[in-house]
């Protein structure tokens, strides 16, 4: 009997659970043919910043005229916003369609004695590779999920590995110090490849460049290799020079904002450079215009104006660091009204330290997703620390409907601290909502 999208659903909320680990998707994918095999691949992992830049190099080798895929996680509003080829989503119908040939699969694997079943991750992996081999891909740009070395995407052979900066994050599973995340996230390395990397520490980039040593494979680093610097900006986006060893680019420009996504860009072009070495050939035009021409909602995105609402997807206190300096630089406003929902595995009080001082008035509030939200109650106690103008509203929306009623012509409304939190509030300008599926996802973001 054919499935539908509550099937659909039904069935990839009844698997549970996070593992690290190859050998299940391994075992699905050589099931499924093997499919990450039919096309190159490049493989982006880091602590932040890494959908962005998928995003900025998908968009430059797509203008470049090669048929990419994307795959990145987790989405905003839509399932389907995770497994797109030329900016076009997966339609629902084919998601139905690759859910069921995969639960067959899956199905046919149960006979092995040492079956071990894959994750919602590894599944949604395989699903997208398989996609990518059916419209037959020239290139897959992947996000790594969480670390590297035995993340699910790491089963592909990437022409390039990026790991776009270290910080803390997932300690319970990665490690509780910088270098021990630092050695997982350098499992995305191969053998004669070439890795592009932005990481500020001098102790990660002395691992990444030993670990390349030993693997034959070249680096390229920001701040070495690649140079940039910032010509001007405004809120609509900024321009920007880069260098890559020798080679100019003037004038770039990405409808992006913030310092950070000056990096990215910078990490972009150094990946675009490392393409070229490979064999993937891309021109100056195709860098230029696929810069000015990405898209990556709930990025400093700006949803209305008079007054100003922003909202971004910072989820950890180095992302809030950038946030609150973005916020800084680049917005004029009377006060600044800001709507927070944090998940409770996150470092609140970190987090908290870094916004909560530039805010005039907080509305905390909590996201609905796995009822993975930080109690608002919990969340206020670390809002007191730093500020004693707040007022607790439970749903995300009506929590921004409260500030946008507050807020006056020359205020700036932010939504921040998830992009669970992101993605409710967008649902308010935004109408197209994967009711469907919701956000009830076994994975951490």
């Amino acid at each position: 009997m054919s499935m539908n999208y509550q099937d659909v659903t039904d069935y990839l909320n009844s698997i549970r659970g996070i593992k690290l680990g190859l050998e299940s998707v391994k075992s699905l994918l050589e099931s499924m043919g093997n499919p990450q095999k039919k096309y190159k691949s490049i493989l982006v992992g880091g602590t932040s910043g890494k959908g962005s830049t998928v995003a900025m190099i998908a968009s430059i080798l797509k203008e470049a005229g090669y048929n990419v895929g994307v795959f990145t996680k987790p989405h905003l509003s839509s399932f389907t916003e995770r497994i797109v080829v030329n900016g076009e989503r997966i339609p629902e119908e084919d998601v139905i369609r690759f859910v069921e040939y995969t639960k067959l699969v899956i199905k046919n694997m149960k006979k092995n004695p040492d079956f071990s079943h894959p994750t919602f991750f590894e599944v949604v992996v395989a699903i997208a590779l398989k996609y990518f081999e059916e419209k037959k891909v020239d290139i897959a740009v992947l996000e790594v999920g969480m670390g590297g070395r035995l993340d699910a995407t790491n089963v592909v052979d990437p022409l390039v590995s990026v790991i776009t900066n270290i910080s803390l994050e997932h300690t319970k599973m990665l490690g509780d110090t910088i270098l021990k995340i630092a050695r997982e996230k350098a499992g995305i390395i191969k053998e004669n490849g070439i890795m592009v990397t932005a990481t500020e520490y001098d102790n990660v980039f002395s691992l990444f460049k030993k670990t390349c040593g030993k693997k034959k494979s070249r680096i390229f680093h920001v701040g070495n290799d690649i140079e940039f610097e910032k010509v001007n900006s405004s809120i609509k986006g900024q321009s920007f020079n880069i260098k890559v060893f020798d080679k100019k680019y003037e004038n770039l420009y990405i409808p992006l904002l913030g310092d950070h996504q000056l990096l990215n860009a910078a990490v972009t072009v150094g990946a675009i450079e490392a393409l070229n070495l490979r064999g993937i050939h891309v021109n100056r035009e195709s860098i230029k215009y696929g810069l000015r021409r990405v898209k990556w909602p709930g990025r400093l995105e700006i949803v209305q104006k008079n007054p100003l609402v922003v909202l971004d997807c910072a989820k950890d206190p180095n992302a809030m660091k950038k946030l609150k300096e973005a916020v800084l630089k680049n917005f004029k406003y009377d006060k600044l009204i800001l709507v927070i929902s944090i998940s409770s595995d996150k470092d609140i009080n970190s987090m908290m330290k870094e916004i909560i001082p530039i805010s005039d008035f907080i509305l905390v509030t909590r996201h609905k997703v796995m009822n993975r939200g930080t109690d608002t109650k919990l969340l206020a106690e670390f809002v007191k620390k730093y500020s004693k103008n707040h007022m607790i509203i439970d749903d995300v929306k009506d929590a921004v409907r409260k500030a946008l009623s507050i807020a006056k012509e020359k205020d700036m409304v932010l939504v921040t601290g998830s992009l669970f939190t992101v993605g409710e509030a967008r649902e308010i300008w935004y109408k197209e909502v994967d009711s469907k599926w919701g956000r009830e996802f076994n994975e951490a973001p």
